[in-house]
């Protein structure tokens, strides 16, 4: 995973910017190219981790979710259930969540579809009724909770794919902070929670461990006897002097 950063450069060192003054059909036609950079990208990187001899991702795989900003351009590239939050102030003061991404899950009806059109199944187990599942056509296993991933090979003949869902946001002068983290957050903190948490400190990297702090202590409480996913945060401030305490 190391290397995605280094796939995406080498695709979007010549890329035009996104601007809002352009007409409409210059900023299509712009985003198009950085959407195909995304693709190329994430299709290499699927293709790295399976040439990997010493590590089997027949099933086992990852989610990801890279967000890349130039100047007030934000593409954001979602791959299964990692999701990007921003933290916006409305006219009251008032830092808002604004959710970005879409979680990728089997449960999204177009991405069931998909899976079942490739003979995958789709089905909740019965102690498990809310958790929509990925499934081999004739075989229990494996049982993936998301439709699009990173390795997971096991599955890529049957609708999981590792091609993202790339999405555009001009940030504001309103738009405080980004912030990028794994389902083993969301599962356990609301998107509001998360930008409160991020609110109530002074610079990014305080936030990313503030937030992981409070979602182990959140999985901690809410499934002491549970294995533990994986949680992860990054923060971004997207204004250079941007003063969070006490806006909520």
């Amino acid at each position: 995973m190391n290397k995605l950063p280094s796939l995406f450069l080498k695709n979007i060192l010549s890329l035009p910017k996104i601007s809002p003054v352009d007409n409409e059909a210059v900023k299509t036609n712009n985003f198009n190219k950085w959407k195909e950079a995304c693709f190329s990208s994430f299709k290499l990187m699927d293709k790295d981790i399976k040439s990997l001899q010493k590590l089997d991702c027949s099933c086992s795989g990852t989610t990801a979710v890279v967000a890349i900003r130039q100047n007030d351009d934000l593409i954001i590239a979602n791959l299964g259930d990692s999701r990007a939050v921003l933290g916006r102030k409305t006219e009251e003061g008032v830092i808002e969540d604004v959710q970005l991404t879409t979680d990728l899950k089997p449960s999204l009806p177009s991405e069931a579809e998909r899976i079942r059109k490739c003979d995958g199944r789709v089905l909740a187990l019965k102690e498990e009724p809310h958790i929509q599942r990925v499934w081999l056509p004739h075989e229990d296993a494996p049982g993936l909770a998301m439709s699009r991933a990173f390795g997971d090979f096991m599955l890529k003949k049957y609708g999981i794919i590792s091609k993202p869902d790339v999405s555009y946001h001009h940030i504001s002068p309103n738009d405080q902070f980004l912030v990028l983290a794994t389902d083993g957050v969301w599962d356990v903190l609301s998107n509001d929670q998360v930008v409160s948490i991020v609110c109530a400190t002074n610079n990014a990297a305080a936030a990313s461990k503030a937030v992981v702090d409070a979602s182990l202590s959140a999985w901690n409480q809410k499934f002491p006897n549970s294995k533990r996913d994986d949680s992860t945060a990054i923060c971004l401030f997207l204004q250079q002097h941007a003063s969070l305490q006490n806006s909520t």
